[in-house]
């Protein structure tokens, strides 16, 4: 059974809201982010650490913006964010909200190794969660990763979410269902 973020409002429009935090801005992927998002996908660690297509083509980007995104925004069950540096409009990464089950969501992200180590993710994160806790009541936001993926796990404690263990032959990657950590932030974990 699908389940949805969004929950469906009479008469209203589907529309992903722009997110903004002290140093970045979270919005829809447009068809200019397709040349970033397919350069920065070409870093080895994304495509290893994450279930976006190895090796990675510009196609795959337009796929990502033109198909990806706005069909999961459509259905609500796969919510997509690029995230940009504010001053510069660099594309930082990208935040993704996946449905679960009623009052659960996944974040998914990755990061441009250009941008890594300056705190976006945890800040883009936080911005997300904070937006799902209080506009789409979820109750439970998860967060999963393979099995040494540590700077997932780095990001995670960062971000305030509770490492819960080892899922075994837990998420498929390609094909193949790998071990995976498993954290979850409640809305009592962030901090006011």
């Amino acid at each position: 059974m699908p389940y949805t973020i969004l929950p469906p409002t009479e008469g209203s429009e589907t529309v992903l809201p722009t997110l903004e935090t002290e140093r970045l801005l979270l919005r829809a992927p447009l068809a200019e982010d397709v040349d970033a998002i397919a350069a920065a996908c070409q870093d080895a660690d994304i495509q290893h650490w994450t279930v976006v297509p190895s090796p990675y083509r510009r196609a795959d980007a337009e796929y990502f913006v033109h198909r990806l995104a706005p069909d999961g925004l459509q259905s609500g069950a796969n919510l997509v964010w690029c995230v940009l540096e504010k001053d510069t409009g660099v594309l930082v990464g990208t935040q993704a909200l996946v449905a679960r089950r009623p009052g659960v969501a996944e974040v998914g992200f990755w990061t441009s190794k250009e941008t890594r180590g300056r705190g976006y993710t945890v800040e883009a994160m936080l911005a997300l969660a904070r937006w799902a806790f209080t506009e789409r009541q979820v109750r439970r936001l998860e967060w999963v990763a393979y099995v040494g993926n540590e700077p997932s796990l780095a990001v995670a404690r960062r971000a305030g979410f509770t490492i819960e263990g080892t899922l075994r032959s837990y998420a498929e990657q390609r094909g193949v269902f790998r071990d995976s950590w498993m954290g979850s932030l409640l809305p009592g974990d962030l901090e006011p």
